[in-house]
């Protein structure tokens, strides 16, 4: 008799210890969340700091962590303690190898001379930190914030659509070679009313710079305004039927 009631004491403490743990990520979720978020967002900046200060290890290891997510391409990455923020195609050709072969190129992680490459590529930078700023930007608005409607986030989402299909399809010809490449077009409808600089390549400040960053930073940010409203939702459901069962059990809440 005794080892049955010990037993149902033993799952019933279970039981309360794992409606507690529920209960506290119910309540904390946001936080836990963001913070998850900002150590994945903060760790392919991390990658260029290590290879400076000499953890080479380190560093190389986040590149290839991050390699699963990301092309890495360097002249479309940022990099760090170097003399510029990115570098175009051709430098980076004439500072490693002379390819234009992508699975070559993404392992190009820079040198003392040039800085050091961020381990994502600069849309995924926006977009995952488009995701990071939402969390942030959603603390203060939670208990007002209504769901995004599914056509405005199709609608936000759809540059970033347009953007990467259209690099996707110009990348065909070869880098540095594509539509995407030149923009003549670009040139074309605007007059060429702006710099020789910010039509062609992705250099920091070109259109397809600005294009990558703006669309990445929209997606991010739908995704939480489509999903974090709903989460809200259903995490303070959960919470009040958490703490109704305990105070059902005569548990403090």
């Amino acid at each position: 008799m005794s080892t049955v009631t010990t037993a149902s004491a033993r799952e019933r403490s279970f039981a309360v210890l794992l409606n507690r743990a529920l209960l506290g990520f119910s309540r904390h979720w946001l936080l836990l969340i963001t913070i998850l978020l900002g150590i994945f967002v903060g760790l392919p900046w991390l990658a260029p700091l290590f290879m400076e200060i000499g953890w080479t290890g380190a560093g190389k290891i986040i590149y290839l962590i991050y390699s699963t997510q990301c092309h890495q391409l360097p002249q479309r990455s940022f990099f760090l303690f170097g003399p510029q923020a990115m570098y175009s195609l051709a430098e980076v050709q004439a500072a490693w190898q002379n390819t234009s072969n992508p699975f070559i190129l993404r392992q190009f992680v820079g040198s003392a001379a040039m800085g050091w490459k961020v381990a994502w590529s600069d849309r995924m930078v926006s977009m995952y930190g488009g995701v990071f700023l939402g969390s942030l930007l959603f603390w203060p608005l939670r208990k007002r914030l209504r769901p995004l409607p599914l056509w405005a986030f199709a609608l936000l989402i759809l540059p970033m659509g347009i953007d990467g299909g259209t690099h996707f399809i110009s990348d065909i010809a070869g880098l540095g070679d594509g539509f995407r490449d030149s923009n003549y077009w670009l040139t074309t409808l605007t007059g060429s009313a702006f710099p020789a600089a910010f039509y062609a390549g992705d250099a920091l400040g070109s259109f397809n710079s600005w294009m990558r960053l703006i669309t990445g930073l929209l997606f991010g940010l739908a995704i939480v305004w489509l999903a974090y409203p709903a989460l809200e939702e259903m995490f303070a459901d959960t919470a009040r039927e958490i703490e109704a069962k305990l105070r059902r059990a005569r548990l403090t809440v």
